[in-house]
């Protein structure tokens, strides 16, 4: 059989994942890896999910192990719906579908929201896993620059203007870039949704992990407060958030918060693709988050994640040539990197793998074909001796290439 007349027309958008093969090469032991968004595992809480795992099995196997309802859990979709209400909103679970990731979030949203050749708000760079979920839907990206403060806000008007399907935004120690979108920001941006009715997608998976100061009011929230409701429904955001930067990316475990008419499309959507997320892995997750542990635990990653962002830091700083800037975000796994203009960062990583250092090239979450002198970097996965070790050799490396 010649298979390759037999692929759908759409599978011809699709391509791996830039990350994921990166980290193929990066699996090596000897090789100091800055590239994959992983958390660090000696931080994953074993005995915690050993112990709970007993329980679950001893106390509820037989509801474990069966098949559940698409929606997900009800004690876990009430926890999530508890931890994200305040500033005057109050979520039900109703507003809550369990989802195997967020990724899964990403794919399901797309099934109900959009339309071949429709037009959507992202910022410039934006996450490339969104990229990569939405790509066959053949999208016209209306891209926003971003800075220190994020997205910025002011070029929205005249995209709002064209009448975009979607808005899409990750607010919080943005992937790749690192920043936070301002407080500031987000009040008029909710405005100018409410103005446009234009629906926004907030993807938050890295919103817990904020290591200066107080983390800033979601979306959401603000949403909801500026149209005087203290209810989801009716609101102009759809939230997505995970346990994968939190508790265990293996779990496969994220949610989706919106509009009871949201969920219910999604929940078709969903029970297509595979009836519901993992029962087992619900009801684990659950029994390891609840009674307090999640706040603990997510202040012990603080803690760990934080010093070494600071190392990482510190070693651009020793080690960087003072061309080539870099992003300082205030929380989340990663930071970008700008080399001089010229410098290819995807030829770049060729050499930085033979001297067993990797990173991802910036040009892939980039649109409309710049970025290819940027780099990404992740700081939570490398221990602090490697992370010193690793940012000098690509300092080497930036001195070296002819165009920096």
């Amino acid at each position: 059989m010649q298979w390759d007349n037999k692929f759908a027309t759409r599978t011809e958008l699709m391509g791996r994942s830039t990350i994921r093969e990166i980290l193929k090469v990066t699996a090596q032991p000897d090789i100091i890896s800055f590239a994959g968004g992983l958390p660090a595992p000696e931080l994953f809480p074993v005995d915690r999910f050993r112990q709970m795992s007993d329980e679950v099995l001893s106390e509820q196997g037989s509801i474990a192990l069966q098949y559940s309802p698409t929606e997900g859990m009800l004690e876990l979709r009430e926890l999530i719906a508890g931890r994200l209400s305040g500033n005057g909103l109050t979520i039900s679970s109703d507003n809550v579908l369990i989802v195997s990731g967020s990724q899964q979030g990403l794919d399901l949203l797309g099934r109900i929201l959009l339309d071949d050749k429709d037009s959507i708000i992202v910022e410039n760079p934006t996450y490339l896993g969104m990229l990569m979920a939405w790509k066959t839907y053949y999208l016209n990206y209306f891209s926003t620059p971003t800075d220190v403060d994020g997205m910025q806000v002011n070029a929205l008007p005249e995209l709002l203007a064209q009448h975009p399907k979607l808005a899409y935004i990750v607010p919080n120690f943005q992937n790749p870039g690192g920043n936070t979108l301002s407080l500031e920001r987000r009040y008029e941006l909710v405005k100018l949704l409410a103005e446009y009715q234009v629906p926004l997608i907030e993807d938050n998976a890295y919103g817990e992990l904020c290591y200066d100061g107080e983390p800033l009011p979601s979306l959401l929230q603000l949403d909801a407060q500026h149209m005087e409701r203290n209810e989801v429904d009716g609101g102009h955001v759809i939230y997505l958030g995970t346990f994968s930067k939190i508790l265990s990316p293996g779990m496969r475990v994220g949610w989706i918060v919106a509009d009871t008419n949201v969920i219910d499309k999604l929940v078709q959507a969903k029970q297509s693709a595979d009836l519901h997320t993992s029962t087992l892995n619900q009801y684990l997750t659950y029994a390891v988050a609840k009674d307090g542990f999640l706040d603990g635990h997510i202040e012990k990653i603080r803690d760990v994640y934080r010093e070494r962002r600071d190392v990482m830091i510190a070693a651009m700083e020793e080690h960087f040539p003072e061309e080539v800037t870099f992003s300082r975000p205030i929380g989340g796994l990663f930071l970008l990197v700008t080399a001089p203009e010229g410098v290819n960062t995807t030829e770049l990583l060729e050499e930085a793998i033979k001297q067993k250092v990797a990173f991802v090239p910036g040009a892939d979450f980039h649109i409309g074909g710049s970025g290819a002198n940027t780099f990404r970097l992740n700081f939570s996965n490398a221990k602090p001796e490697q992370i010193r070790t690793g940012i000098e050799r690509l300092g080497t490396l930036l001195k070296t290439s002819k165009k920096a």
